[in-house]
């Protein structure tokens, strides 16, 4: 991926622009099972008129797992864990969308009683960190086995095959066939996604053939609204970006990226009703206001 999308997650020199706020754990807004803002300002007035419609209103549309407790961002005066002491960790940074897909496989498999998560300040990074822990000095990395290994898109896949859960690959041959080629495409999605944000032009053909090519792929198998069908590793690979593209082009390009894209709409619609994604996500005025500093727009 290039490291210019997201650079607090994937160079080792991150500007201090692109460190977590003062609210960077996830908001407790995300467990609303509700994407859209007017649905969200719907449910906020039918709450205030009444209490009991109050309780109708915020019921989650299915059953929602406990919120995790997550610890603070070590920083560069943080002490280390005691490394390599048998505990598997799995080190974040909240904000970081490659982070964020190994975190969804970690709760999607239902680990997180066995894999700790450890939260690192991008800004401000523990030098031990990369001296003891992860010399590429990244997030995200995996403690397991007196071992680290790192690369979002190979940890979910070692998740997968390491760790009992929920099968993130269905079997069939076409679907894990079609899967590989979608997480090959990834770093070209968020390439051409990116490069419209980084222009002062309007979005471009590149971008929205990306779209167009994603919107394609989701109606590839007619038996759900997620890619393969069933919630995969692909839909963990593509969602933390998608999720932050609709926000950064509806309010810096004003363009609604699932205009004309149903199958993108209803994707959207669906894994927000996933707790092992939505326990991941971040209060969407932080990731605006993150990328807008970033790229210089006030």
């Amino acid at each position: 991926m290039n490291s210019l999308a997201f650079p607090g997650c994937t160079s080792p020199l991150t500007p201090a622009s692109t460190a977590p706020g003062p609210h960077p754990l996830p908001s407790p807004r995300i467990k609303i099972r509700c994407p859209r803002l007017e649905d969200a300002a719907h449910h906020h007035l039918r709450a205030r008129s009444s209490s009991r419609t109050r309780i109708v209103a915020m019921a989650p549309a299915l059953p929602v797992s406990p919120k995790e407790a997550l610890p603070s961002p070590l920083t560069s005066a943080s002490e280390p864990p005691p490394l390599f002491d048998g505990t598997t960790r799995l080190y974040v940074a909240y904000h970081c969308p490659f982070a964020q897909r190994a975190w969804i496989a970690r709760n999607y498999k239902g680990l997180q009683d066995k894999i700790k998560i450890v939260a690192i300040d991008l800004a401000d990074r523990p030098a031990w960190y990369k001296e003891k822990v992860y010399p590429e000095n990244k997030v995200p990395s995996l403690e397991h086995n007196n071992q680290v290994k790192g690369e979002s898109l190979d940890l979910v896949k070692y998740f997968d095959s390491n760790f009992e859960g929920p099968s993130l690959l269905p079997e069939d041959p076409a679907k894990k066939q079609f899967a590989e080629e979608l997480l090959a495409y990834t770093d070209a999605f968020n390439k051409a996604l990116y490069s419209s944000l980084l222009s002062k032009e309007d979005v471009s053909e590149e971008t929205v053939a990306a779209l167009d090519k994603i919107e394609d792929a989701l109606g590839k198998f007619n038996e759900g609204p997620f890619f393969l069908g069933q919630f995969s590793l692909v839909d963990i690979a593509y969602v933390p970006f998608i999720e932050r593209f609709q926000i950064f082009y509806s309010n810096i390009k004003n363009y609604d990226i699932t205009k004309g894209r149903p199958n993108l709409q209803k994707f959207i619609e669906e894994v927000n009703k996933i707790d092992a994604y939505t326990q991941t996500k971040l209060d969407p005025q932080f990731l605006l206001e993150q990328t807008k500093k970033r790229l210089g727009i006030a």
